[in-house]
C-alpha cells in the first residue's frame, strides 16, 4: 500500500511538471488534475498487481476511478476537461497491464 501511494504521489507529480513546464499548461489546475489522474492510474495498478484481486475486482474498481475522475472533473471543470483525465488514467492502467504481461510472472510487483 505505501509503494502504491508512493507510485501515485511520483506519477502526479511527474505529469504535472511535464504538463506544466514542457508541454505546454492549460491552467495549473487544469494540469495538476490530468496529474492527478495518470497517477492515481499507476498508484491504482500497482495496488491492483496482486494475486488477492481478482480480474472482474480490478476492471471494476478501474471503472469505479474512472467514473470518479470523470464526475470531479466536470464538478471542477467542465465535462469536454474531463474526458482527456479518464482517457489518461485508462491508457496509463492499460500501460501497466501490457508491460506487466511480457513478464513471465504477470506482474511488475515481482
Amino acid at each position: 500500500m505505501q509503494r502504491a501511494l508512493l507510485y501515485f504521489i511520483a506519477g502526479t507529480a511527474v505529469s504535472f511538471l511535464l504538463n506544466y513546464f514542457i508541454l505546454g499548461s492549460q491552467g495549473w489546475e487544469l494540469d495538476l488534475f490530468y496529474g492527478f489522474s495518470f497517477g492515481l492510474a499507476w498508484g491504482i495498478a500497482y495496488f491492483l498487481d496482486d494475486v488477492k484481486f481478482t480480474l472482474a475486482q480490478k476492471f471494476s474498481i478501474s471503472f469505479i476511478a474512472m467514473g470518479l475522475l470523470a464526475v470531479l472533473g466536470t464538478l471542477i471543470f467542465n465535462f469536454e476537461l474531463a474526458v482527456p483525465s479518464v482517457i489518461k488514467f485508462s491508457m496509463v492502467f492499460v500501460a501497466y497491464y501490457l508491460i506487466a504481461s511480457f513478464r513471465r510472472s504477470k506482474s511488475l510487483r515481482q
